[in-house]
């Protein structure tokens, strides 16, 4: 069984730029010594082969949904052979029960994905399981707002205009979805009911840490972690 333990304070730190990590619709970030976390635009990516196994495990979805998913795919792969090296690169990428990716060659590696309204996001954790969550900015009626913010949160963005909320409300639901992905867990971990205060740019949820990445992309993503790896044993 894996244990999960807390992690240090210290490595919910804001992100740190890699020496290469901006290219112009591409940013690269290191969270800690043990994540990195990259979004990027699919159009940038679209310019990178596909390898053949992810070529035909993604042959089934439509079109566009395809390409978002090809394009999460690779910059998965670039994160692991900068990390890891070129073999990592064309490992197979297997998907639990619950939805969640893994590595059935690098167990101890976490690994995570994201698409949304052409942008991506990846990540990946060295001995931590991970959760990536991507999001445009969606309609926030008061009862989505009832049921996935905390009263604070919800007053908070009662008070902005329509656009403006919409925005913010995303932000809160991409640290809701980062730390289900990263249990594992999914819809079924109930993501609307963790609590995100307004705004805030990291925090902790029971054993899981997150970092949003605000400044770094044109749609909201959260980054999420924690000391565990699933189906690895201690």
């Amino acid at each position: 069984m894996v244990t999960a333990r807390p992690l240090p304070p210290r490595v919910c730190d804001r992100p740190r730029r890699d020496a290469r990590g901006q290219g112009r619709s591409l940013v690269r970030l290191r969270l800690g010594s043990r994540l990195r976390v990259a979004v990027a635009d699919q159009r940038l990516l679209a310019r990178v082969p596909a390898t053949r196994t992810d070529l035909a495990d993604t042959a089934g979805s439509p079109a566009a949904r395809r390409t978002e998913r090809l394009a999460a795919r690779t910059l998965l792969r670039l994160l692991l052979a900068d990390r890891l090296g070129p073999p990592a690169a064309d490992t197979p990428i297997a998907v639990r029960r619950t939805g969640q990716p893994y590595l059935p060659q690098w167990p101890g590696i976490g690994i995570s994905l994201s698409h949304d309204a052409g942008t991506v996001a990846a990540a990946i954790g060295v001995g931590v399981a991970v959760g990536v969550d991507v999001q445009s900015p969606v309609p926030a009626p008061p009862a989505l707002l009832r049921r996935c913010c905390t009263p604070a949160s919800r007053a908070a963005l009662d008070r902005l205009p329509e656009a403006a909320r919409g925005g913010e409300f995303a932000w809160i639901w991409t640290v809701q979805e980062a730390c289900v992905k990263a249990t594992g867990s999914g819809l079924a971990g109930a993501p609307w009911s963790i609590p995100v205060p307004y705004r805030r740019r990291a925090g902790r949820w029971a054993d899981v840490c997150w970092v949003s990445l605000r400044g770094y992309s044109r749609l909201p993503v959260t980054v999420a972690w924690r000391d565990a790896v699933p189906g690895r044993r201690r």
